[in-house]
């Protein structure tokens, strides 16, 4: 039974629990595009089924990384065979769970006024907004924005982070920024705000059919 219901796996050369992020950033961007899709729907035709099977789905898969074991959670499975052939990258099992527990948090908040009460408000919207966003750190820059807020509640070291950013070390040349590529951030904010400026009614505008071809289709 200790096999079935565990957090984290034994690795040899680390002294806890740990989990492979590279899994774990694929289920992430699986969500994430199913989450985001789902929120489309409401958006352009007012239909709320997909998000309520996704919420379901969410909520069950996080149950079990949570409280079972995450290497049986529907998500990280898929997400393994995903990144199967990919060297694996360890991080700590400790801060993953604290995170996943916001997630269980959220999702059951969801589900409770989604499904179970079939009611919307600006509750489940935010929600559903912090969950894109954790889900979209997590799955593109490989940052646990609920790791962050794991040192706040617990004094013990954390370890194996992704990426190392828990060790103290200097950048290497190759991760330094300079000022000229600062300034150039900078210009592109610039660049836009013109651009807004300059064509904003343009934009607005819907594109004529310059060759007539849709009015073409429309008569057949």
């Amino acid at each position: 039974m200790s096999k079935v219901f565990k957090f984290g796996e034994d690795v040899p050369g680390y002294n806890i629990p740990v989990l492979n992020e590279r899994e774990i950033r694929a289920a992430a961007g699986i969500f994430f595009l199913a989450m985001f899709l789902s929120l489309m729907f409401i958006m352009f035709q007012g239909n709320f089924v997909p998000i309520k099977y996704m919420i379901t789905i969410f909520l069950a898969d996080f149950l079990i990384r949570v409280f079972v074991n995450p290497k049986f959670a529907p998500s990280l499975i898929i997400g393994r065979l995903i990144v199967s052939n990919q060297n694996p990258e360890y991080v700590g099992a400790r801060q993953k769970k604290f995170a996943w527990v916001i997630g269980v948090v959220m999702a059951l908040i969801m589900f409770v006024h989604l499904v179970i009460v079939n009611a919307f408000s600006p509750i489940t919207g935010i929600i559903c907004l912090i969950c894109l966003i954790f889900l979209f750190f997590e799955s593109v820059f490989g940052i646990c924005l609920g790791c962050k807020f794991y040192p706040v509640f617990f004094k013990d070291k954390v370890q194996y982070c992704p990426g190392e950013v828990c060790d103290v070390k200097a950048k290497q040349d190759i991760q330094k920024t300079s000022r000229a590529q600062l300034l150039i951030v900078v210009g592109l904010v610039i660049y836009i705000a013109l651009v807004g400026l300059l064509f904003n009614e343009n934009f607005k505008k819907p594109p004529f059919d310059l060759f007539g071809i849709a009015g073409t289709e429309k008569v057949k």
